[in-house]
């Protein structure tokens, strides 16, 4: 009985280990949409435009920013709302990484261009006072969802 065991379970093993031995010629799902750079540049000269404008200084762009952005713009997207979830985690992650003292947001999703979102952001008070903060550094993450749709996150610290 022992004996018969021991070989199911080594044929068991065997077929595992050539079952799984063949690789996928598909490409694995990273669960990060693709970047829509473009809309992503023109978001930040819109709002650096702004703020020179109202005579606010330049924000630079911070590639940490940018990467906090982009974890975040992919979780709307797996949610499929906007939000703000996680945003104590992103400021103090930015906040240990950059030296930053403050650090705010800007989401938004479905908008057609970043023309579209400035517009929205700058009639909201709230989205207003952070685009024109005290702020020296930011980043924008803007990525496609599945049906094409796009979403919107825009970090800034000092």
């Amino acid at each position: 009985m022992k004996m018969k065991m021991h070989s199911a379970v080594m044929l068991l093993f065997a077929f595992v280990i050539l079952s799984c031995s063949k690789e996928s010629t598909e490409p694995e799902s990273s669960g990060e949409a693709e970047n829509a750079v473009e809309i992503e540049q023109e978001l930040l000269t819109i709002v650096n435009s702004h703020r020179y404008t109202m005579g606010f200084g330049k924000l630079d762009y911070s590639a940490i920013a940018y990467e906090y952005a982009n974890k975040h713009t992919d979780h709307m997207i797996a949610t499929g709302s906007i939000n703000h979830d996680n945003f104590s985690d992103r400021a103090s992650n930015i906040s240990a990484e950059v030296n930053a003292s403050y650090v705010s947001e800007n989401v938004a999703k479905d908008y057609e261009s970043a023309l579209e979102a400035f517009e929205k952001w700058i009639a909201s008070a709230n989205h207003r006072k952070t685009i024109e903060g005290e702020f020296t550094h930011t980043a924008v993450s803007v990525k496609r969802n599945s049906e094409g749709k796009l979403y919107f996150t825009q970090l800034f610290y000092r």
